[in-house]
């Protein structure tokens, strides 16, 4: 018998992104929050993607496991 599909978590699938390589990014927090008081140049760097840091890898990897 075959085994069962596993379901994505519908939240982690729009928060996080899968490389090519097969390493997860996220974006930053705090982004719309109080945006009129932030310099351009931190306003620039929340459009960016950033890796995911290895102590929360496993994590996210069970809530996506098919790699959105």
């Amino acid at each position: 018998m075959a085994k069962q599909k596993l379901k994505t978590h519908s939240g982690a699938k729009r928060r996080f992104d899968v490389t090519a390589t097969g390493k997860i990014r996220h974006a930053k927090g705090m982004k719309s929050h109080n945006r009129r008081k932030k310099a351009p140049r931190t306003k620039r760097q929340f459009d960016r993607m950033l890796l995911m840091d290895k102590t929360m890898v496993k994590k996210v990897e069970r809530l996506i496991p098919y790699g959105v």
